[in-house]
């Protein structure tokens, strides 16, 4: 299939790009290069710099043709989304709908979106599963529901098929190491730690006194090549089946803020000294997923995201730049 990877030049982005090729697609991919890299592109795929606020650069790609679409391009760090929600109001929402309109004009019919688990909320039971109420507690969050909303709306009256695949905490990097250029302005646990061994950043841990089993907090960290399979996985399921679906990739074995940091520790041999502080607002202790329902459908299962192998690949990125 002719596939358009919105986004495919950032972190997660370039990784669906590499699977998708792998499994035989064409891809191309859209990117205003705002926080992915050049050195994240494939020679082998065609490059449209463009922006998804501006509907006739939307508009020009989609007219080459294509038969499906990843769309990565929102903007994710929830803090600011909190104090910025209209910055996150244009990007997430009305460029979304910049993308949606310009893909049914266009007859492109399915659409692979990065989701979240900030659409959940606090977890009301663990592990989360595709019924967890979606009461998201941060503008970010809201933003992505709202986008699962048009989807769907999208679905009934246009024929818009798609996947809206809600991640818990992405990590690592390509196995292979063909992937190396780094997330940019990284929020997550793990380039923190990263950044913190190589000496770039004193490390904090927010929070030791979580009911969790060594008193920081929990949560679901899943191989970002695990990810990028599991959209690989869905656009096909969607051409085959001309169905829908609403998934959560997580792997149901949360691991603590402690043991990542220990893991990273024993990894590069480094001390890496960590500064205890207090909870920040709004952590849950512990927030985790099932992957029950993607396996069943789609019969994916994490193969990389075990801690160790998070860890390594994280490290062989930050040493070979």
């Amino acid at each position: 299939m002719k596939v358009l990877v919105i986004g495919g030049a950032g972190y997660i982005g370039s990784h669906v790009v590499k699977e998708m090729m792998k499994a035989g697609h064409k891809v191309t991919v859209f990117d205003n290069l705002s926080s992915g890299l050049r050195k994240n592109l494939f020679a082998e795929n065609d490059f449209i710099y463009g922006n998804i606020l501006i509907p006739t650069d939307v508009e020009a790609a989609f007219s080459r043709g294509f038969d499906g679409f990843v769309h990565l391009a929102a903007f994710k760090a929830v803090g600011e989304s909190m104090v910025a929600p209209e910055k996150y109001s244009v990007n997430n929402i009305t460029g979304t709908l910049n993308i949606m309109n310009a893909a049914v004009k266009y007859n492109c019919k399915m659409m692979i979106f990065s989701s979240t688990a900030a659409t959940f909320g606090d977890p009301q039971y663990l592990p989360i599963d595709e019924k967890h109420p979606q009461i998201p507690v941060n503008y970010y969050g809201f933003t992505k529901l709202e986008i699962e909303h048009f989807m769907e709306w999208y679905e009934r009256l246009k024929g818009l098929k798609f996947a809206a695949l809600r991640y818990f905490n992405a990590a690592g990097y390509d196995p292979d190491g063909d992937i190396r250029g780094l997330e940019q302005k990284p929020e997550n646990l793990l380039p923190r730690v990263m950044e913190a061994a190589l000496g770039q950043r004193q490390l904090k841990i927010f929070g030791t006194d979580y009911d969790t089993r060594d008193g920081t907090c929990i949560r679901d960290y899943i191989h970002v090549t695990d990810l990028a399979r599991a959209h690989v996985m869905a656009l096909d399921y969607i051409a085959k089946n001309n169905k829908s679906l609403k998934l959560n990739l997580g792997t149901e074995k949360g691991t603590t803020v402690k043991e990542i940091i220990e893991a990273a520790r024993k990894i590069t041999g480094k001390s890496i000294p960590a500064e205890e502080a207090p909870r920040r607002a709004g952590d849950p202790a512990s927030l985790y997923a099932t992957p029950k329902l993607a396996k069943e459908i789609l019969g994916w299962e994490p193969k990389f995201s075990d801690v160790d192998t998070l860890v390594r690949t994280t490290w062989n990125a930050y040493t070979n730049q």
